[in-house]
């Protein structure tokens, strides 16, 4: 098939529930955020020290963080990774995943940096309001503390990693590899999607995060309820990082605007009121959406019962 002909390539559906369009030079999707979670676990709202009691697995001296080697950070080794989707090989491409008129992927060549093994917890976020004084509001912290956070803006999450980053460069305590990454300039942040994409899908094109067929052992999707962040580990996934697809979409750092991605580019130029990307789809989502390549929109001051993020120690 000539990387010309774009006729075959699949569009956007106007099918999908819960999403709306727009447009910005081509057709992006974007969460329709009045969409409401039918599990009462994701609209629960509670006191932050409510959601801050010892959970399993996770370190309460270290807010919460995996008691885990590097406290769950996970090293993506630096080099190029193919970006964007080619709908030859994936039949569900969204008509936005394309690189260019001339090519239905790129390549981006990324250092090295640190992610999250788990989209951030309740227990976590909720170690963050009590410690700066800042009340819960509408964000959803009730129960399982090991669940993802949500219904929080992207300002509220940016907001945590810069308390987590002074955390982390403050404590004695803090594992000698990522002390010694922020000394060289790095920061705690969300990811951009760059990073996002190429943890999610690793250098070998992975339509999943755990190759190309569907597997519901390892990802919560088509379903009604978040569940736990260490719920089920993804051993088949590249990095072995959890719930890259569904559970929650997961904000990133880039405006979402047009490829090719160019890290360069932070939007600036683009008209008022951007959209940030956000990745990996929901539980409530269908298999078309939990794949590695999709792009979402997020408003950044409008929350959702069904968007969290995941926290990048990154040099960009």
């Amino acid at each position: 098939m000539s990387e010309q002909n774009t006729t075959a390539e699949t569009k956007v559906p106007g099918r999908t529930f819960g999403f709306v369009f727009m447009s910005v030079a081509t057709v992006f999707v974007a969460i329709h955020l009045q969409l409401q979670s039918s599990s009462p676990e994701t609209t629960e709202t509670e006191s932050a020290s409510a959601a801050s009691v010892a959970v399993a697995g996770f370190d309460e001296s270290f807010w919460f963080l995996p008691a885990e080697d590097n406290l769950g950070f996970v090293e993506i080794p630096a080099g190029p990774f193919t970006m964007g989707s080619n709908p030859g090989l994936d039949r569900m491409a969204y008509a936005n995943e394309r690189w260019s008129d001339l090519r239905r992927q790129g390549e981006v060549n990324l250092p090295a940096y640190l992610i999250s093994r788990y989209e951030t917890t309740r227990a976590q976020y909720a170690a963050y309001l009590n410690d700066a004084g800042i009340a819960a509001g509408g964000v959803s912290l009730g129960g399982d503390g090991t669940l993802p956070v949500s219904n929080l803006t992207w300002t509220q999450a940016i907001a945590y990693m810069r308390w987590l980053d002074d955390k982390l460069r403050n404590s004695a305590d803090t594992p000698a590899s990522i002390r010694n990454l922020l000394e060289s300039g790095a920061r705690v942040t969300m990811p951009d999607e760059a990073e996002w994409e190429k943890a999610a899908r690793g250098t070998d094109g992975r339509v999943f995060p755990w190759r190309n067929i569907p597997a519901e052992s390892v990802a919560n999707f088509n379903n009604d309820a978040l569940r736990p962040v260490n719920a089920i580990s993804c051993d088949q996934c590249v990095w072995g990082l959890n719930d890259m697809a569904g559970n929650v979409w997961e904000m990133t750092r880039s405006i979402l605007q047009p490829y090719p991605f160019d890290p360069e580019d932070d939007g600036a130029n683009l008209v008022e009121d951007p959209l940030f990307v956000m990745r990996g789809g929901s539980f409530s989502d269908g298999l078309a959406n939990i794949r590695t390549a999709v792009r979402g929109g997020v408003d950044p001051g409008t929350p959702s019962p069904i968007i969290g993020f995941r926290v990048v120690i990154s040099t960009r």
